[in-house]
């Protein structure tokens, strides 16, 4: 859950995140390793998300008509 709640804190407004942060997720026992990964991996889909909805990129439908 201290990941996602991560995820969703760096998401909202990355300049927020401090040592605090990453501090807590240590004591949760997640690696530095996993913690580089969850911020890379949340940092990479916000960048995608944010340039997708810049441009007006819309998803097809998967369902057949």
């Amino acid at each position: 859950m201290a990941l996602l709640e991560y995820a969703d804190r760096i998401t909202a407004d990355a300049s927020s995140s401090a040592r605090a942060d990453i501090d807590r997720l240590r004591e949760k026992g997640l690696s530095d390793e996993e913690i580089l990964q969850a911020a890379a991996i949340a940092g990479c889909t916000n960048y995608m998300n944010r340039i997708a909805h810049t441009l007006g990129v819309e998803l097809e439908s998967s369902a057949k008509k």
